[in-house]
């Protein structure tokens, strides 16, 4: 934090260009670029805010928590340093309330920082969320920290304040009137509102190491594409869950075996899923680099580096299932294709898991994965495109056995968020399997969207840490 009080605020935007840091939440957007747009649409009448993004939820990923429970100085000054960067006069800590354990860390945290005066006149608050999946996306996230639902909008995501919430019954994306549809102030330069800055735990944390040490000391590790260092989660089937931090450019080989210890005994690996956010990376290509643009390459991609391993008794049919279940359920319903269109492709992955499929429910999946992400305001939708396409394009032969009855009838495969890694293993939130499309966890789902019951929904905490 030092260096970073001696030079002018546009030279640490600089370094982070030089360094190449891109941002570790799952996009790998170049976080020079946030900064900038930040800056640059900064308003004279209010400061603007960064937003820590902890809202972790990517099912297979366990990253931030750990960072948060084990580092939390560096992720505090490394927001401190974007606040400085970019003009702001608060930091908001978005974290789940449903993590109690990484609440109070950070509440302690703030309080011990606030003793030795080393916050300065920049305001740190917590905002502790709902369990919604897209609670973690930039513009849910700053709704909640509004007042509102986490419901993804139309609108820059470096703009924090809207000028008013109404009702729209012409949204290109839904047939029905959305209650989160937001005329963001700042579009029209007559409205003020302050830009917000939202960066994930794991991008900042590596912020103050990059202006102590020179955006080039950043680049001696990693790929030039993707500089630097990533943590990585290792779980499903292999010998013991983990997290570890690795070079870019490390193979996803190598990561699995110093992590997980490898494929369990017996057993060996066929697939590995990313989350639930790109394709599968098949067993031919796991010494492919952990880097951004070698796993693109190959048709998956890094995302949030939380890695589910699957074995030869794994049903990889069951476990897509299980994932269109999630993304599913998580869908918010403020897009039609994705929450109708994704629960009908759910549906129908579990008649095939089931091996209760006909060549009519293949033809429905193929359709719906071609149309589930039509005209959609996030990246859900896509992410059930991308999971759903690369088994029918990878693992034909076992969509097949269970079209013909020759696979086993399987239930789909519980795949959720991780609530903690317990001595190796790897604990998921069984309590998903209760969900309801509308979000609650009544016993009858009452048919309505998510976004249909903006009103219903809690609203978070903000606390003074």
């Amino acid at each position: 934090m030092a260096t970073a009080l001696q030079v002018e605020p546009v030279a640490l935007i600089d370094e982070i260009e030089a360094a190449g840091l891109r941002g570790r939440g799952g996009a790998g957007f170049p976080t020079h670029r946030k900064w900038r747009a930040v800056r640059e649409n900064s308003s004279a009448a209010m400061k603007a805010a960064v937003v820590v993004n902890g809202a972790e939820g990517e099912p297979g990923t366990y990253k931030d928590r750990t960072l948060l429970l084990m580092n939390p100085y560096a992720v505090v000054e490394g927001a401190l340093i974007a606040a400085r960067a970019v003009g702001a006069g608060e930091i908001v800590l978005g974290l789940k309330r449903s993590a109690p354990e990484v609440v109070n860390r950070m509440r302690e945290v703030l309080a011990e920082l606030r003793d030795v005066e080393w916050l300065g006149a920049v305001q740190v608050t917590i905002v502790e969320g709902p369990d919604e999946y897209l609670y973690g996306e930039e513009t849910a996230l700053l709704e909640v920290i509004d007042g509102r639902a986490p419901l993804p909008r139309i609108a820059p995501p470096y703009r924090r304040g809207v000028d008013e919430v109404v009702e729209s019954t012409n949204d290109v994306h839904s047939g029905s009137g959305l209650s989160s549809h937001v005329e963001m102030a700042g579009a029209d330069p007559d409205l003020v509102a302050p830009p917000a800055l939202v960066d994930n735990v794991e991008t900042l944390a590596n912020v103050p190491g990059i202006i102590a040490r020179g955006g080039s000391w950043f680049r001696t590790e990693g790929t030039s594409e993707s500089p630097g260092t990533i943590v990585c989660t290792v779980t499903g089937s292999v010998r013991h869950a983990g997290v570890a931090e690795f070079m870019m450019g490390t193979p996803l080989r190598e990561v699995i075996e110093t992590v997980g210890g490898g494929a369990r005994l017996g057993h060996h690996i066929v697939a590995v899923l990313p989350g639930v956010s790109n394709g599968f990376i098949p067993a031919d290509a796991l010494d492919t680099p952990v880097s951004y643009e070698a796993l693109a390459a190959i048709g998956s991609g890094l995302g949030s580096a939380g890695f589910i391993v699957l074995d030869d008794e794994d049903d990889l049919v069951a476990q897509v299932a299980g994932v269109s279940r999630f993304l599913a359920i998580e869908s918010c319903g403020q897009c039609t294709a994705c929450k109708q269109g994704g629960l009908a492709l759910s549906r129908h992955l579990a008649d095939l898991s089931r091996s209760q499929a006909d060549e009519r429910t293949m033809v429905a999946i193929r359709e719906r994965v071609a149309t589930v992400a039509d005209g959609s305001r996030c990246y859900l939708a896509s992410q059930q495109a991308a999971v759903v396409g690369s088994l029918l394009a990878r693992y034909p032969g076992q969509v097949a056995a269970h079209l013909s009855g020759e696979a086993p009838a399987v239930l789909p495969a519980l795949v959720a968020e991780l609530v903690e890694i317990d001595d190796g293993t790897a604990v998921v939130d069984e309590h998903h399997r209760d969900k309801q499309p509308d979000w609650t966890y009544d016993e009858v789902d009452s048919g309505r969207a998510p976004a249909d019951r903006l009103d219903e929904h809690r609203q978070p905490e903000a606390l003074d840490g």
